[in-house]
């Protein structure tokens, strides 16, 4: 029986997606189980492990009994996963040894504020920022939380890794037989990796004071890492060979293969990514260097913006206002005005990311009357949704401009919040751009999964894997120059006053 098909894991933060693909990219099935979100005290945000497994395998299962073909045609694994949350587990058990703290958690803000000396060379280092978003902080929070913890990670018992560490381990069974591995962009956001050299950096991991014994092997997002073992489901021997950190595998999956193409990810936040090529390019925008993917010895480097809360900012109107009672409600509201008349939302719910950079930023709204309606709010949430993409549109514009004298024609898109076809068109206006969407938005997935691919030798490389991007629509820019500039003035004055602290 051929084995031609690929099973891709879409680990986010609030659900794990599971999506059975041909070597077309082409989705057979797929299914989404959703996991606990622990909010211990105020920016603190934890993720229960075993709960995420648990998520994976009944995805899994679901989406292959909609298939309803025969299992052993899974021909390869791939993974994208949430980034920077981190994990820290007994190397003997697999037993995590605290919840995992996840990319959002703002506890370590003090802890990166008292290290901002170090910011010049932290960002020339590994190409990041100081900051709580990334996993270093919260790794060394873990090891120093438990004076236990912190004397079984001088003994060597301890091991760290991100999720796709985490996953990887789960799925090759027999804890403490293998080494763990970490996929190389997943590293690149850690604070604890060189960008160019893409190894360890002892002066990092001192910075931080992270004991190199706990630290995973960094591995390339197309290579074979392990098989299946005992994973429910799924027949034993099926080999895990891609692997990228969720937004790099969009940027993957969307065929963003040229230095110049990008990409927007709208999901719980909203990440956009850019193709910069072989060299990585420094930010003086307030942007993040990071790695695209590694294929064989094949380095392709990136610029990324992040917007901490995108999707949501919806999800607060629906379970922390109760003004909708489902997240797709929120254009048919919007398009119920045909503006916000004048109400600006700042969704600073857990701070400011990239081009600002401001923890202590918090969530604003502005311009309310008499006449404000929920409408006028949800209109408002998808403008600031798109705003906050035009910020980090401009930024890359600016450092594309002066690295390599081009600028950004265009825009494809994913995530959960591209359905949404006004917010598409907001989009468009605010940031005076065409905007791509696929036929398929499972970008992330696609991507994970095309990696897999080539990492099976299912397919001879990245040109081919990029043929999986299929046009859906185009969203064209309609608003006058004037209207454009207005609206502008209006989105940085109330950013201004949420970062007024």
């Amino acid at each position: 029986m051929a084995r031609e098909l690929i099973v891709a894991i879409d680990q986010g933060t609030t659900g794990s997606t599971v999506v059975l693909m041909d070597l077309n990219g082409t989705t057979l099935a797929r299914a989404t189980c959703e996991f606990t979100q622990y909010f211990p005290a105020p920016g603190q945000v934890e993720h229960e492990p075993e709960e995420i497994w648990l998520s994976i395998v009944q995805a899994i299962e679901e989406a292959l009994q909609k298939f309803c073909g025969s299992r052993e045609r899974i021909a390869a694994i791939g993974i994208a996963n949430q980034r920077e949350t981190t994990l820290v587990w007994e190397h003997k058990t697999g037993r995590p040894v605290h919840r995992a703290i996840v990319w959002q958690d703002r506890r370590t803000a003090k802890r990166c504020a008292a290290l901002k000396s170090y910011e010049s060379r932290v960002k020339d280092v590994t190409g990041l920022v100081i900051d709580p978003y990334f996993s270093a902080s919260k790794l060394q929070w873990i090891l120093q939380s438990d004076a236990s913890i912190a004397s079984s990670a001088r003994r060597g018992e301890l091991r760290f890794g991100t999720m796709d560490s985490y996953i990887v381990e789960r799925l090759r069974g027999l804890p403490g037989e293998n080494e763990p591995i970490i996929e190389v962009t997943n590293a690149s956001r850690t604070l604890l990796m060189n960008l160019r050299h893409r190894k360890w950096s002892s002066e990092m991991c001192g910075i931080w004071d992270i004991p190199s014994e706990i630290l995973p092997t960094i591995v390339s997002s197309a290579q074979w890492v392990g098989r299946t073992l005992g994973v429910p489901g799924l027949p034993d021997g099926i080999p895990i060979t891609g692997i990228a950190g969720d937004q790099h595998a969009a940027l993957f999956g969307q065929g963003c293969i040229l230095p110049g193409d990008a990409k927007c990810t709208y999901g719980t936040g909203a990440f956009v990514l850019v193709n910069t090529g072989k060299t990585p390019v420094k930010s003086e925008f307030g942007l993040l260097s990071t790695l695209a993917w590694q294929i064989g010895d094949e380095v392709v480097y990136a610029l990324e913006g992040s917007s901490f809360v995108a999707g949501a900012a919806v999800q607060w109107l629906r379970d922390g206002l109760g003004i909708i009672e489902h997240a797709a409600e929120i254009e048919t509201l919007a398009r119920g005005v045909s503006s916000s008349e004048g109400v600006s939302f700042v969704p600073a719910l857990t701070g400011l990311g990239a081009p600002h950079w401001d923890p202590e930023a918090r969530g604003l709204i502005s311009g309310i009357s008499r006449g404000t309606t929920k409408a006028h709010l949800a209109r408002a949430t998808l403008e600031a949704i798109a705003f906050q993409v035009d910020d980090l549109l401009a930024a890359i514009e600016g450092d594309m401009r002066r690295s390599t004298g081009n600028g950004l024609a265009q825009l494809r898109v994913d995530g959960g919040a591209s359905k949404n076809n006004l917010l598409l068109q907001l989009q468009a206006d605010i940031s005076n751009l065409q905007v791509h969407r696929p036929q398929d938005i499972e970008s992330t997935a696609r991507g994970a999964g095309m990696l897999a691919a080539i990492g099976a030798r299912l397919l001879p490389g990245v040109a081919e894997a990029a043929a999986a991007f299929k046009l859906d629509k185009t969203f064209l820019p309609h608003q006058e120059d004037s209207q454009r500039k207005e609206n502008r003035d209006q989105w940085e004055q109330a950013v201004a006053r949420a970062r007024l602290h």
